[in-house]
């Protein structure tokens, strides 16, 4: 999980907005030809133009995680009170 959130932070930052986790949480997952997990993290952003723009082009994104494929990506939803976003993301990673 922390190699996604890095993956995820390095692509924010390269965005020009920086992103902190709140929360995160991982399950195992598995099909009948790839094993990986589903994740569910929570980071949050000060609100501006480049987080907008970088969230829309987050479920496309190319995210490198040593060992895995980034297979699904979801902003499932976003929060905002007081100039800060709160993001919801949902991915699947899959070993390769």
């Amino acid at each position: 999980m922390m190699m996604l959130m890095r993956a995820i932070d390095a692509d924010a930052r390269r965005a020009g907005c920086p992103v902190t986790l709140a929360r995160a949480a991982s399950t195992r997952w598995s099909s009948a030809t790839f094993v990986g997990a589903r994740h569910e993290l929570t980071v949050e952003a000060p609100e501006s133009p480049a987080l907008d723009a970088w969230l829309d082009a987050l479920p496309a994104a190319e995210l490198p995680v040593r060992s895995q494929l980034v297979a699904d990506l979801v902003v499932k939803g976003v929060t905002r009170e007081a100039g800060v976003a709160m993001v919801a993301i949902e991915a699947l990673t899959v070993g390769v």
